[in-house]
């Protein structure tokens, strides 16, 4: 048979000498670190796997009606412009509808403030692309994101974390930490923050600490990236104002957001809203990522912004995760010992708990996966300076009631398993 040439051989490629590349990574390459999320995506494909790492939206409830709908629109009136390339800030028309959306969460902007991104980790990226030089100080919370780790530790800065309660960020703690790093020279140049539904805390900042936030910006000359994904993922309580909108346009604020949780992420449509000097360096940044997000997928949010009613749609989406939010919470009660502790979000998808500090999650998790067939991320992966390994991000988005509860149970019997093996080895509890 005739071989044809460039066809799959079925060997993976790779030279000789493993060191032909390492001595060739730029020095910026080797700080990278990945993200926890993505490495264990691939759990998520095995049947026989419990994934409560992940933080997947439900897009089964996704009428399907309303998405060939939106298809046929597409193919029947935009197909070759769909097909073709797109300004790189975004199609005009879809960033007036994210100017609505902002606007429905109290968040005032107009279309030229906004720049349309592959999804919300693209806006992190050139967020923190722009402003951070190798060195540069970031403040975020502790823990923090752990998909925005690969953007930090890629640009090369200096993450400062600064602790979280029940009401966010200790605002208080982090001007302390203003007043040590300038005191040593380095003062901060960002705050990275994600003070609605926190992604891995899933706690929401005061209303005061928020003002306070922005005060402290003001006087100190700080730029804030707020991270919204989760602010329409409300289960109770009323919302609070965005830095964005406390910060009355004075530019100090970036806004941050994605369709990925009100919509879907496979889409990969984000958006960051910021002055227009600041959008401006952005977009040469994308030019040379990217050229632009994809027009089809744009054109898809687009024509589903004209068709439905997407606040009927999250209100749908937030009723299925406030009754497995409360699944997992039962379950946690039921299940984990009196000394661990956990979060109880108003809103969001992800619980932040807390074993015995006997406990390492990053080993919990080696165990469970290999015994119980379940994970989780480990907390370690929502630090950068090793801290959160006693504790673990649970996300309850992602599968029914009736696995959480398993999930759970299996993490339980995973916790006991080693609390009865430190026991044996005449451990105190």
């Amino acid at each position: 048979m005739e071989t044809v040439k460039g066809a799959v051989t079925g060997n993976r490629l790779g030279p000789p000498d493993p060191e032909r590349y390492e001595r060739r990574f730029a020095s910026r390459a080797a700080g990278i670190r990945s993200s926890a999320m993505r490495d264990m995506m691939s759990l998520t494909e095995r049947p026989d796997i419990i994934s409560l790492a992940t933080g997947f939206p439900d897009t089964a409830s996704f009428p399907a009606e309303v998405f060939d709908d939106v298809w046929a629109a597409i193919a029947r009136d935009h197909r070759a412009s769909s097909l073709q390339y797109g300004p790189t800030e975004g199609l005009a028309e879809l960033r007036e509808r994210i100017c609505e959306i902002m606007a429905y969460g109290g968040a005032e902007a107009h279309p030229d403030d906004i720049i349309v991104t592959a999804g919300g980790q693209q806006a992190i990226d050139l967020s923190v692309r722009t402003f951070t030089n190798p060195g540069d100080v970031v403040l975020a919370e502790g823990p923090t994101y752990p998909g925005a780790v690969p953007s930090l530790t890629t640009y090369e800065a200096r993450v400062v974390h600064v602790p979280i309660d029940e009401d966010g960020m200790l605002v208080d703690q982090a001007e302390a930490e203003i007043d040590r790093l300038t005191a040593e020279g380095t003062p901060p140049k960002l705050i990275y923050t994600i003070p609605t539904f926190h992604n891995p805390g899933g706690v929401t900042m005061s209303l005061e600490r928020r003002r306070r936030l922005i005060e402290l910006a003001r006087e100190r000359e700080l730029l804030i990236i707020e991270d919204n994904p989760y602010g329409y993922v409300r289960f109770e309580g009323d919302p609070l104002p965005t830095l964005w909108e406390l910060d009355g346009g004075e530019g100090w604020v970036l806004h941050l957001s994605t369709f990925s949780k009100i919509l879907a992420p496979g889409l990969r449509v984000g958006w960051v809203a910021a002055p227009g000097q600041v959008l401006r360096k952005m977009n040469l940044s994308k030019q040379a990522a990217d050229l632009g997000t994809a027009t089809m997928t744009q054109r898809f949010v687009v024509e589903y912004l004209k068709r439905t009613d997407w606040r009927e749609h999250v209100q749908r989406l937030n009723t299925i995760y406030r009754s497995r939010r409360d699944a997992l919470l039962g379950a946690l009660d039921a299940e984990f010992p009196a000394e661990a502790s956990w979060t109880r979000p108003a809103g969001g998808l992800f619980v932040w708990a807390t074993l015995p500090d006997y406990i390492d999650t990053a080993e919990l998790l080696a165990r469970a996966i290999e015994r119980q067939k379940v994970a989780f991320v480990p907390g370690e992966a929502a630090f950068l300076d090793g801290r959160g390994r006693h504790s673990m991000r649970l996300n309850f988005s992602g599968a029914p009631e009736d696995v959480l509860v398993e999930g759970i149970q299996r993490i339980g019997q995973a916790i006991e398993q080693t609390m009865e093996l430190r026991r044996a080895l005449g451990g105190s509890e």
